[in-house]
């Protein structure tokens, strides 16, 4: 009898090392897998949910995640539209644990650039938030004009006023690493 406990006792160990090593092997699969997610691919996995992103600023924008390109993102509030670079992101708060695989080559190619351009071509009145030295932030309004590759024109105008040379105040060049956020209309005053 001294014998049957014996083994029984060494098999339970058996299973018991058995199983910590399974798990120690789940652990260090997931811990390789969660090294390979981007932040974006997070973001992806988040479309649809409502999330706060923090900006370099210090202001906090909420909104419906709707859309995640290669650079920027895409908040939906009530009344507003936010268009935010993805580096101009200092955390999120809300995204869940769901992952969504990267994106097309065509649409990593869409980046920054071509949703401003995008924006030019509507010519959409927007509140362009801009990063200062102080990490602090300060709005324009106006209308995008041109698009280069890490800047764009804004035709500054005063509230309410339509895109028409004769309404634009000044002429400013915003380089793309100034931008904090573009908040856009919905029918609504900015």
């Amino acid at each position: 009898m001294r014998w049957d406990a014996l083994f029984e006792d060494m098999e339970a160990q058996l299973a018991s090392e058995r199983l910590l090593g399974l798990e120690s092997e789940i652990s260090e699969r997931a811990r390789v897998e969660m090294a390979g997610i981007d932040v974006s691919d997070r973001l992806r996995g988040a479309i649809g949910q409502k999330i706060d992103v923090t900006l370099r600023s210090g202001t906090q924008v909420s909104g419906t995640l709707s859309h995640v390109g290669s650079e920027s993102l895409v908040l939906d509030e009530a009344r507003h539209q936010w268009l935010v670079p993805v580096t101009a992101a200092l955390t999120y708060q809300g995204l869940g644990r769901q992952v969504r695989a990267g994106q097309s080559r065509a649409s990593q190619r869409l980046g920054l650039a071509s949703a401003l351009r995008m924006l030019a071509r509507d010519r959409a009145e927007l509140a362009v938030h801009l990063l200062e030295a102080a990490r602090e932030e300060r709005t324009m309004r106006g209308v995008i004009d041109r698009v280069g590759r890490d800047h764009f024109d804004l035709a500054v105008m005063l509230p309410g006023e339509v895109r028409r040379s004769g309404n634009v105040v000044s002429v400013a060049t915003i380089p793309f690493q100034s931008l904090a956020a573009l908040r856009s209309l919905r029918g609504q005053d900015l």
